[in-house]
């Protein structure tokens, strides 16, 4: 909408040179903004323009004025007019005043709040750190003393277990000091049944020496039953104390690491020069135990331990009561095996002898069979040049040109010439076959012949190097226990 009802498209709508300010972007406008006058305008907008504006912006005399010979006075420019005119109302100004004050009081208040809020913060989180430290710092000290009234425990009963292992062991020394001689004929008849198990193959069998040894074994096991059960439990409960003192020992390791890190923790102060940040350490629990478990294992610890202690009292005991035996069946046994590794011995020998003469004769055949496969060798050689001939021909007649590619008597000649060489080169083959396949099977049976021969060799040499241990027998004396 123009103002003052003329047009920027009007011909004395011009651009004015004499003006001082520049245009300006038109703005919205309100009823509030202008006042009403009436035209011609010169006379009448005098009256209203502030006398500042009026002389910045009045022509000086002198100044060029474009010819108007119609006497019609100028008007003034929407574009101009708005750039003196005021924009806002005195309400708007008010108001906007209004606006900030209430704003700016709002913000004030609000950072008064939080001042308030924050130092109230301060106050309690410092006494809740403060409160926490001290807790912390009260549960690790009740910490080091359960620590240390286990460490006595496990002190203590470590002192207790030592003791009983060393009474343990020397009577298991006793009774090997007394066991050893006794122990020396089952040691040989074992050691003859380890012995014999290392025959090979059909050798391998369930013979009368085998049996006496084991009749043997039996007697000694009866003669000296309380003796070697004993010395098997004690070594058992050595090994069932050890483990109760390796875990008393690493719980009491442990208990003392705990005990001197906890302390060392007890101690630290927010001015110590140990301290740190590890960020991320409160995510990462690699606790392994609660206080009920964790003084549950350390009481299991001890009572294990009084319960082996218990056992190797009552060990020691029985330790005392089976230290005589008598000797008389073992002797008795130990000669009757000795005349079954007499008699194994010889049948041993008997065999061997055999098998090598059957030997000697699969050598010989063995001998010929290679001479026959040398002689088919060379007859299948042989006949391969005869076979390289005719293929040769008939491969070069079928370079024959047009109507000479005949199928004459020749052709048929040297087709049934390879037909018959090729059929007598594979029986050739077959019967070399069969020889070759006769060579392996003598091969075969001559190891199998030698292995059997090896076998009886390794039973022969096992049975006399057991009778060669069997020559020291240990005196009535020694077998009761008297060194």
């Amino acid at each position: 909408m123009e103002f003052l009802g003329t047009t920027q498209l009007a011909s004395y709508c011009g651009t004015k040179n004499s003006c001082l300010f520049p245009d300006l972007a038109p703005t919205s406008t309100t009823k509030d903004t202008y006042q009403a006058y009436y035209l011609p305008g010169y006379r009448y907008l005098s009256s209203w323009r502030p006398s500042l504006l009026h002389k910045v912006v009045s022509v000086p005399p002198g100044s060029d004025k474009q010819f108007n010979p119609t006497g019609r006075p100028p008007t003034v420019l929407p574009a101009l007019r708005s750039a003196l005119h005021a924009r806002y109302s005195t309400r708007d100004w008010h108001q906007e005043n209004m606006v900030q004050l209430k704003g700016s009081e709002a913000s004030r208040c609000c950072a008064g709040r939080l001042n308030a809020d924050s130092m109230r913060l301060i106050q309690d989180k410092d006494q809740l750190t403060y409160q926490m430290q001290e807790d912390s710092r009260r549960n690790l000290g009740e910490r080091i003393s359960s620590i240390d009234f286990w460490r006595s425990e496990l002190t203590y009963e470590l002192e207790c277990l030592l003791k009983e292992t060393q009474a343990l062991e020397t009577a298991k020394n006793r009774l090997e000091c007394a066991a050893d001689e006794m122990q020396g004929p089952l040691r040989i008849a074992l050691e003859c049944l380890y012995h014999r198990e290392k025959r090979k193959g059909i050798d391998l069998v369930h013979d009368d020496v085998e049996k006496n040894l084991m009749k043997e074994v039996d007697v000694f096991k009866d003669c000296q039953e309380i003796l070697t059960k004993l010395a098997q439990k004690i070594s058992q409960q050595l090994g069932i104390i050890r483990d109760a003192q390796h875990a008393l020992e690493q719980d009491l390791s442990d208990k003392n690491s705990a005990h001197f890190i906890d302390e060392k923790c007890f101690n630290l102060r927010n001015t110590s020069d140990s301290i740190n940040f590890y960020h991320g350490v409160e995510k990462a629990d690699g606790s392994v135990s609660v206080p009920a478990t964790w003084a549950k294992f350390s009481e299991d610890n001890i009572r294990c331990s009084q319960h082996a202690r218990a056992n190797s009292v009552k060990l020691r005991e029985d330790a005392e009561v089976g230290l005589e035996s008598t000797s008389e069946e073992m002797w008795n046994h130990f000669i009757s095996t000795n005349l079954a590794f007499n008699n194994r011995i010889a049948e041993v020998a008997d065999a061997k002898n055999k098998l090598q003469a059957q030997l000697a004769k699969i050598l010989q055949e063995i001998f010929q069979t290679e001479d026959t496969i040398l002689l088919l060798e060379r007859s299948v050689k042989a006949k391969e040049y005869p076979l390289k001939v005719a293929q040769t021909r008939l491969e070069g007649r079928t370079r024959r040109p047009n109507i000479e590619l005949c199928r004459d008597a020749p052709q048929f000649q040297l087709v049934t010439e390879v037909y018959t060489i090729d059929n007598t080169l594979q029986t050739l083959k077959q019967r070399l076959q069969e020889a070759r396949d006769t060579l392996q099977m003598l091969i075969l049976n001559k190891s199998k012949l030698e292995h059997e021969i090896s076998v009886k060799t390794n039973s022969f040499f096992i049975d006399k190097k057991c009778m060669d241990m069997r020559k020291v027998f240990p005196s009535t004396p020694r077998l009761i226990g008297y060194t």
